[in-house]
């Protein structure tokens, strides 16, 4: 299968080169702040989540189709992952990294500035395409890392990918209740220039050739790898169930949170995604114990805390302790398998680690979009308990699919 997807020799070998020279490069500063650069890309596709009553309110969008806000970005964010992401493995990442987050800033203002829905949902499309910087960061941070601290590094900056997930929540809700949710994405493209500046100090100049092989036959290449790599394609379907688990969970939370009788202001709402943060901060250690062969036994202990965590979450109109206790335990589980995921991916093909990456991202995207419109339409008809079922049944598919292929791969 060498180079049986368009890579020649010269470039496999120039690569080589370049991983050969930055591995001594990645130090934990380095590695922490593509973690903090993550977690900002990927919060922008967030923020809307506790938003949403608001959003609903001032755009006249009814409570049972809110979600296609969330649903818009998560799909763009599919189509940048098949289109734009694979292009690190010919381009200079540095200019990409670079490229893509200033777009991401325009974007952001098109957002905040939006006076109809049209508007509204064109600059989410934008923001949530733009956002796959993510992944080309990851992508980098992975090829800085020298093997055997690879896991380390891809935990770290993965769990930056996470905790901007549930930090998004936080920071929307108080700026929210402070200046409005237009704030959020005005300020949002503020430090995202800020962090623009400071990665042109910062990130390496690699240069590469450009390689000859055609767009779209690069594109091509990402589905080939699927039909190459068995690891890649039963690790992808675990990223789908759990992101849509994840969805599932924390798209509708605002709804019942900020209802009668509960009532809480966005400000309070927030704050659950700092509990969340202690669950992916706990989990970021994940890639070691795969970097030491251990991927399916955290997997197996991870997929059954994931279905433990519904029957806390189920109580949350009665005990909002036992929702943080189930919040902690399903985003610590998430995060394992995540992180699991890729640091047992990456590794496949050196020379292809973009396109490993936007392929396994491809079936996050796809089961976060439809995690979030399904959680909003069970909330809409049949409330809590229904969005709580339909969590515990996908934990439930997750464990099950985990059990029957996991002799398939190694670790």
């Amino acid at each position: 299968m060498n180079g049986g997807y368009g890579v020649d020799n010269d470039l496999r070998q120039e690569v080589d080169a370049s991983v050969m020279n930055l591995q001594s490069s990645m130090s934990r500063t380095v590695t922490l702040l593509f973690a903090t650069a993550c977690g900002m890309s990927v919060a922008n596709i967030y923020f809307a989540q506790p938003l949403l009553d608001q959003l609903s309110n001032e755009f006249n969008i009814d409570h049972s189709t809110i979600g296609v806000v969330i649903t818009i970005t998560q799909i763009f964010y599919g189509l940048g992952l098949l289109l734009l992401v694979p292009l690190g493995d010919l381009l200079n990442q540095r200019r990409l990294i670079i490229g893509q987050m200033l777009l991401s800033t325009t974007a952001l203002v098109v957002v905040s500035t939006a006076s109809f829905s049209v508007v509204l949902f064109t600059g989410i499309a934008l923001v949530g395409l733009l956002a796959v910087v993510t992944q080309t960061l990851v992508a980098f941070a992975a090829t800085m890392a020298s093997p055997t601290e690879r896991g380390r590094v891809v935990g770290i900056v993965t769990s930056g990918i996470v905790i901007g997930i549930l930090l998004a929540r936080t920071f929307a809700g108080l700026l929210t209740d402070l200046t409005g949710w237009r704030s959020v994405y005005l300020v949002s493209a503020a430090l995202t220039l800020v962090m623009i500046c400071i990665f042109l100090k910062v990130l390496p100049k690699v240069e590469r050739e450009v390689n000859s092989l055609p767009y779209h036959q690069l594109i091509k290449s990402v589905f080939a790898l699927f039909m190459q790599e068995r690891t890649l394609r039963i690790r992808s379907v675990l990223a789908m169930l759990i992101f849509a688990d994840f969805s599932i969970l924390w798209t509708p939370l605002v709804l019942p949170l900020s209802a009668q009788p509960l009532a809480l202001s966005h400000s309070v709402i927030g704050t659950f995604g700092l509990v969340g943060v202690a669950g992916a901060l706990a989990a970021a250690q994940a890639g070691k114990l795969a970097d030491r062969g251990y991927g399916q036994r955290t997997t197996g202990i991870a997929l059954v805390l994931l279905l433990i965590s519904w029957l806390f979450i189920n109580y949350l109109e009665q005990s909002l302790l036992a929702l943080i206790v189930g919040i902690v335990l399903l985003d610590f589980a998430v995060q394992a398998v995540h992180v699991t995921n890729q640091t047992m991916i990456l590794p496949l093909r050196t020379e292809a680690r973009s396109r490993l990456t936007a392929g396994y991202m491809m079936f996050y995207s796809i089961g976060s979009a439809g995690g979030s419109i399904a959680s909003t339409q069970m909330y809409a008809h049949f409330g809590w308990g229904g969005v709580c079922f339909l969590g515990a049944s996908i934990s439930t598919i997750t464990l099950i699919f985990w059990a029957t292929t996991k002799r398939l791969t190694k670790y």
